[in-house]
């Protein structure tokens, strides 16, 4: 049988024990360290934890790109536009007009001239309304239309126009101007704010649309001489087309106020128009898979056969993008590829974007650089009959995370005008050099290397 069970009193703690809880506390980090590195490492699991997981995006990032059968599809023929339109979902309409605008000076006043002859209804999207001289021009002639009478509603992305006097805001909404806010931050969305709308559009009575890269703001103004006045491309549309680009209006002010643009003022019958050529507005959103203008490039690059001329102001592609591109260039078309060089608002895309360029010169890629100012048009042509105009960049961000519109046209003539003003541009272009380009320094290498690690979310 044992013993009674007994409890013997703690001693004095020997100083073995004291060094111990000593040096246990030295090495705990205080409650506000553990919190400053705490944050970023929620977001960086958040960031690990969207690359690692598997979807159609991250796919094309392994170069997994298109297989399309474009033996038989010429760009000129109506089958490629029926192609376009059963891959984007935008529909083909005839008899159309476009007229192209190079650089603010021609551009503003098209613009400006567009909204004073408004009778019924003038709606507007654009990402950039910054300040300056034009922005408040452009505020007080809307404020003047809304005035008169003219139902006028203004889509302002959030993010893209932070930079906008709020007082302008204010003076609009006085004059009667509707005036939205697309995708302001919300608790319960965050993951949204990724997601803007890029679109850059104005429709006139529903019968008279713009659209291409300019911002309001005084940086588009002038004509591209030096380097606070940028270089940029707009198109005006007349005829059914134009039904689309307020098409994509609509769908982000439905968003945005929760109404729908309807009636005859919005939409009204449009006729066709004398002469007028078939035209597409493809628009695309951010989803899981891939986009509308998505699709459309890689369907425009596989059937390339003899040109294809490029303008981007952000230059930034995947690797299933630099394979379309490769592959091109391999069946003998000549690609030309216009980007900004060193006079440019985002440098670090830029620099995202040169990884690309070895490869795309090894495969006989025509690469250039602007020089003078900052390039912001996006337009391509290819093989001097189809071209496209709109507000899509050659980067991750435009086609997979923000809303886009884009104008198509099947026209030679304005292949032809796109042509001439691409090597226009050309003429103040430094050329890459693929000598010197491989003998280019290493720590612009390893700038390049490892903004690429980050080029899907810039």
């Amino acid at each position: 049988m044992t013993g009674p069970l007994t409890v013997a009193r703690a001693g004095p703690r020997s100083s073995v024990a004291r060094h111990g809880a000593r040096l246990q506390r030295r090495l705990r980090p205080p409650p506000r360290r553990v919190a400053r590195y705490a944050w970023p490492a929620a977001v960086a699991a958040v960031f690990g934890a969207r690359y690692a997981s598997e979807s159609l995006r991250h796919r094309r990032e392994d170069g997994e790109g298109y297989e399309l059968k474009c033996d038989q599809l010429d760009v000129g023929d109506h089958a490629f536009m029926r192609a376009a339109e059963a891959l984007t979902g935008a529909p083909i309409s005839a008899g159309n007009t476009v007229e192209l605008h190079v650089n603010g000076d021609a551009i503003f006043p098209a613009f400006t001239e567009a909204i004073e002859s408004a009778r019924r209804t003038i709606t507007l999207t654009t990402y950039v309304f910054w300040k300056g001289e034009i922005a408040k021009e452009i505020a007080g002639l809307l404020c003047s239309r809304a005035r008169a009478g003219v139902h006028v509603s203004v889509l302002l992305d959030f993010v893209g126009s932070v930079k906008m006097d709020r007082s302008v805001v204010r003076e609009m909404r006085e004059a009667g101007v509707e005036v939205a806010l697309f995708r302001p931050p919300r608790p319960y969305a965050l993951s949204r704010m990724n997601n803007r709308t890029h679109r850059k559009l104005l429709v006139i009575d529903g019968e008279r649309g713009m659209i291409g890269g300019v911002g309001i703001a005084d940086e588009w103004t002038g004509n591209g001489e030096d380097p606070d006045h940028w270089r940029d491309t707009h198109v005006t549309v007349r005829g059914p087309a134009v039904r689309g680009l307020q098409g994509a209006f609509a769908e982000n002010w439905l968003e945005a106020t929760g109404c729908a643009l309807v009636g005859p003022e919005h939409l009204p019958d449009l006729q066709p128009v004398a002469d007028g050529g078939p035209m597409q507005v493809v628009r695309s959103s951010a989803g899981v898979g891939d986009t509308n203008v998505e699709a459309l490039y890689f369907l425009a690059i596989a059937c390339a056969r003899q040109t294809l001329d490029l303008t981007a102001a952000y230059f930034a592609p995947r690797p299933a993008f630099i394979d379309a591109l490769e592959k091109a260039a391999e069946r003998g078309t000549r690609i030309r590829v216009l980007v900004p060089g060193a006079n440019i608002d985002k440098p670090f895309v830029r620099m995202a974007g040169r990884e690309a360029y070895s490869r795309l010169l090894d495969a006989g890629v025509c690469l250039y650089e602007y020089t003078p100012t900052m390039l912001h048009a996006k337009t391509m042509v290819v093989d001097g009959v189809w071209s496209t105009v709109g507000s899509v960049n050659f980067d991750n961000r435009s086609f997979q995370l923000q809303d886009e519109a884009t104008l198509c046209v099947q026209s030679a003539d304005f292949a032809g005008e796109l042509t001439r003003q691409f090597e226009e541009d050309l003429a103040n272009a430094n050329a890459i050099e693929p000598g010197r380009w491989r003998g280019r320094p290493l720590h612009h290498r390893l700038q390049e290397q490892a903004l690429s690690l980050v080029r899907r979310e810039i």
